[in-house]
């Protein structure tokens, strides 16, 4: 039963520490765009800019100015 009189505050106070850390979260915006992401893997490039493409210069090579 002595148990229960540290069992007790110490559920308490993690209840606190949980609510507390949860409205840090809500107040600092981890929860504003939830779908946001998703769609930015699904709408991401497949294919890499020609442009990007053509600028890397392979070993032997020199560099054109263009």
């Amino acid at each position: 039963m002595e148990i229960m009189y540290l069992l007790i505050p110490l559920s308490v106070i993690l209840v606190f520490l949980i609510a507390v850390v949860f409205w840090w979260s809500l107040r600092s915006g981890q929860y504003d765009d939830l779908e946001g992401p998703g769609y930015r893997v699904l709408m991401d490039k497949d294919r890499p800019d020609i442009q990007a493409a053509q600028s890397v210069v392979e070993p032997g090579q020199e560099q054109r100015d263009s």
